[in-house]
Parts: structure tokens; C-alpha cells; sequence
């Protein structure tokens, strides 16, 4: 903790309005050179809002910032990094057609003659990343990487500005443990150099093992600050965000497992040439766990049709096989999907909430002539709206103006409207979302389970998949190394088959 008696960053009643919402309502605390201060609160608690305003994208509408006793008015983003702060948002920032090198540089690319020195550019953040120890190309687009490269190349241009403050927000939500294990070592430097860091987790044992301090945010406001992470108790966090005890978050629910409904043979595709089998029982939470790049979401898509199945593949449902004719024919049999990137996979980015919630149920025509169908979609979305808690003004706003993990739960809506829905797909349900939105989503699943329904989840969170599956399979490298009975599910059990060079004693 450093001994400085000048916060090297501070909020004073800070507000910002939107139609309808108080994203924020004179939220003040302050943070020190030297510490990492995390900052929790449920989707929707605002902040994220805090962060943008930190780094310059949006004007607060009261209050103030200040940096080392200094007040500060930015303008635009550009006015916070020429302050030297970085904010790494939850919603990646890149340019998707040039490299990494290109990113990372972007608005600084070392010149020559007038035109960009690509392999100046190219030498200074290989010596970089090098330097960080992240194995990235940097001549690879960022189109061309997975999410957690892209999450990983965010970072890294952030850390490249050599910023006094730094804010990340949910950083590990797509990193593999080993990626997640580089950042800390990365945080851990950066709070060992004198950075201010400003850390935003959902995941509970992360801001244990960094953080110094803590601000809590509900609703809008601060609810409080703990000086010493450490000394807070995990329920009393727990209850500090939710207004309420949470005593099991995964509130598994032991059900009657019926015989097996979804039979996968030989699954296969351009992205997994090996033949993979599978099974899924009426009523049964299966969970898919590996590292990332294991190959689960692959599988995902090649069930769901959004990729083409390799020949000899073979997907029953019922008895009945499902067609090789897309996502139309994998949802007309009754399986559907929560993609991983809900951003650019799962939303309707400009339409609303109501628009998003009924988009697939339309095609039923159970809805009626237009003034009738108007009305019933109304009522609908009013209906999961209440029921899946989602935070939104109304059902017309946008969806995009949402919290990640209220769009998250509008997807999930949209296919618990679907009156065929047979087999449920969740990949990665959780990311980015908070612990009350979590037991939220478990709930929702557990009832679909009890309903006789089979529901995969792909998950990168051991602890949720341990707590919520009745059964895990687990990849490796493109396959499936094994499966695990819930009675037989360990975290040691697990991670021997997701890691095969894991010593363990």
C-alpha cells in the first residue's frame, strides 16, 4: 500500500443519466498509487460506466475526476491516454482487419519516409511481447485470432502506452488459466512499478488473490469500501453486491435423469478432423470443460449446424436425425444456442430488447395479425423480462445499451420462448456476469433440466461446471479425453484430463 497521503486517483460524486436510467448517482472513493483496487457489483451496477468515464468516453453529468489531487475534463478518450490512463473494456476495442502489430501501435506507428515502418513496428512489439512473455504473432489479423487472443492483444496494447492508471475490466473473461496466470504476473509488476490499478472481476477468487481494496456498487451507487480486501469475508462481498445471502450460488437441484435424447456419432468438421461421440439424457445438465482452444466451442457449432459437418457425422434427436442444413434445420429440430460472443454472434445490436427476445418465436405464426402480434410480443418480453430479472428502462431500449450480462440473459430468453426448444447449448453462459445474475442463470437452467429438456454447458469456470453438471466431459487438443459422473467430479479428476502434463500429488 503506498504511504502517499494524495490518492493518486479519486471520484467525487461523480453522476451519469441516461433516458430512464441512473447508471451512476454520486459515487465517490479513491484509489493509491501502488494497490489494485477492485470494484464489484451485479451487471448493471455501473461499473462500467465509471470505467468509461475514466477513460474519456463519456462526460460525467456531476461530480468530478481527479488525478494526483488534479481535476480533469476529457473531452475524448484521447485526452485520458494523453493523462496516462488505460482502460481495457470488457467490450474488446480493435481493429479486426489489421495485425496485432498494427493495434498495438495504433495512432503511434513508427514512420519512415512518410509511410508506416511495418517491420519497425513489427520488431518493437515483437520485443515487447517477448519482454511480457505473451506468445502472440504479431503479423497475424486480429480477425484471424481467437477471442482470448484478441482479449490478450487488448491488453497488451494498453500495457504498451506505459499508463499511470490502469483499469481492467473483466480481463481474464475469455484467458485460459495459463493467459490469466501471465496478466496477474503482468498486475503484479505493474502494482510493484507505483500503477494505480482499477480491477473488475466477477470471478471471486481473482480480486482475493490481487486486489488490496475494494468498492462495492449496487444500483448505481457505492455501497461501500473495504481498505483491506483481504479481511472481508467471501459472504459478506457476496451480500455487500446483492442485497441478499447467497449461501449456494449453483443451487443444484437433484432430478430424476431420463434415457438418452441427443445421440452424437462421429462428429467431425474442418476444425475437428477426429470423429468425436456423445450423449445427452432428457433432463440432464451436461458440461463441456477444457482449456481454451480445446475444441468445445467447435463442437458446439458443428452440432448446432453454424459449421459443416464432416461426412460419416451423425446427430438423433428423438430418434430422429437432424439435418446437416445449418442452424434453420438445428433449431426446427429443437436445439439451440447461447453463442460464446454474444456481441457479434448473439445480439441484434441495434434492435430491442423485445425485438431480440421474439425474433425466433416469430416464425411459428402463433402470434397473430399484426395489431395482435404486437400486443402478444409485448407481453412476452414483459414476461421474461420479470422473469429472468433482465435490468433495462423498458422493453423498447436498445439492446446494445445494455450490460453484457443483461443481453445475456435477453439470448436466453429468446430460446426459452421457443415452445419446441428440445436441447439447450450454453457456451460460456456466465462470462462477464455477475454472482446474483449467475444464480439467476443456474436457476433458469436447473428449470429447464426439470422440464425434461437436455442442456450442454461449455464452460470455462471449474467451479461452475462442478457445481451445476450432472455429468462433464472433458477436452483436450480437439478431443474428448473423458467424462466424469457428478459423484466422480473433482477438481483433481478434471484437470488430470483437460492437462495431461499436470503433476499432481
Amino acid at each position: 500500500m503506498s504511504s502517499s497521503q494524495v490518492p493518486s486517483l479519486q471520484f467525487e460524486e461523480v453522476c451519469k443519466f441516461f433516458p430512464g436510467v441512473k447508471a451512476l448517482n454520486g459515487v465517490s472513493f479513491e484509489a493509491h498509487a501502488g494497490t489494485v483496487h477492485g470494484l464489484l457489483g451485479e451487471n448493471g451496477a455501473g461499473k462500467s460506466t465509471l470505467l468509461k468515464i475514466l477513460g474519456g468516453q463519456y462526460k460525467p453529468d456531476g461530480g468530478r475526476l481527479l488525478l494526483n489531487g488534479n481535476v480533469c475534463h476529457f473531452t475524448s478518450a484521447g485526452d485520458a491516454i494523453a493523462a496516462g490512463i488505460a482502460v481495457i473494456h470488457q467490450e474488446l476495442q480493435y481493429v479486426p482487419e489489421l495485425t496485432v502489430a498494427e493495434n498495438l501501435l495504433l495512432g503511434r506507428l513508427p514512420q519512415k519516409l512518410g509511410f508506416v515502418n511495418r517491420n519497425e513496428a513489427r520488431r518493437m512489439v515483437s520485443q515487447r511481447l517477448q519482454q511480457m512473455g505473451v506468445d502472440l504473432n504479431p503479423d497475424a489479423r486480429l480477425c484471424d485470432l481467437s477471442i482470448a487472443q484478441r482479449q490478450m492483444a487488448e491488453i497488451c496494447k494498453a500495457l504498451l502506452q506505459d499508463a499511470q492508471v490502469i483499469a481492467f475490466d473483466e480481463p481474464t473473461s475469455s484467458l485460459s488459466y495459463r493467459e490469466s496466470e501471465i496478466l496477474f504476473r503482468l498486475i503484479r509488476d505493474l502494482r510493484a512499478a507505483g500503477r494505480t490499478i482499477i480491477y473488475i472481476s466477477h470471478r471471486l477468487e481473482e480480486l482475493y488473490a490481487l486486489c488490496d481494496a475494494c468498492t462495492i456498487f449496487r444500483d448505481g451507487r457505492k455501497i461501500v469500501t473495504h481498505p483491506v480486501m483481504a479481511d472481508v469475508p467471501r459472504d459478506v462481498l457476496i451480500n455487500d453486491m446483492v442485497g441478499r445471502e447467497l449461501s449456494d450460488i449453483y443451487d443444484y437441484r437433484p432430478r430424476a435423469i431420463q434415457s438418452e435424447r441427443l445421440v452424437v456419432r462421429q462428429l467431425k468438421g474442418d476444425a475437428l478432423p477426429t470423429g468425436q461421440d456423445f450423449s445427452v439424457r432428457g433432463g440432464e445438465v451436461l458440461g463441456f470443460f477444457g482449456l481454451v482452444g480445446a475444441g468445445r466451442s467447435e463442437l458446439m457449432r458443428l452440432l448446432y449446424g453454424v459449421d459443416k459437418r464432416g461426412g460419416g457425422s451423425s446427430v438423433v434427436l428423438d430418434g430422429t436425425a437432424v439435418s446437416n442444413d445449418g442452424p434453420a434445420a438445428a433449431i426446427e429440430a429443437g436445439i439451440v444456442l447461447c453463442p460464446e460472443d454474444r456481441k457479434e454472434q448473439g445480439i441484434l445490436a441495434q434492435a430491442s430488447v423485445a425485438e431480440n427476445i421474439n425474433i425466433s418465436c416469430r416464425r411459428h405464426g402463433l402470434l397473430g395479425g399484426l395489431f395482435l402480434r404486437h400486443k402478444r410480443e409485448a407481453e412476452l418480453a414483459d414476461r421474461f423480462i420479470q422473469r429472468l430479472k433482465i435490468k433495462t428502462p423498458n422493453r423498447e431500449q436498445e439492446i446494445r445499451l445494455l450490460s453484457g450480462g443483461n443481453q445475456q440473459k435477453v439470448i436466453l430468453a429468446r430460446w426459452l420462448a421457443e415452445p419446441g426448444m428440445k436441447v439447450l447449448i450454453l457456451d460460456e453462459p456466465t462470462r462477464g456476469i455477475d454472482v446474483g445474475a449467475k444464480n439467476e442463470i443456474y436457476r433458469i437452467i436447473h428449470e429447464v433440466a426439470e422440464r425434461g429438456c437436455c442442456v450442454i454447458v461449455v464452460s470455462s469456470e471449474l467451479p461452475e461446471v462442478l457445481g451445476i453438471c450432472d455429468r462433464i466431459i472433458v477436452m483436450r487438443e480437439g478431443q474428448i479425453s473423458g467424462q466424469l459422473e457428478r459423484a466422480q467430479a473433482n477438481e483433481t479428476a478434471v484437470l488430470g484430463l483437460a492437462l495431461p502434463d499436470m503433476q499432481t500429488t
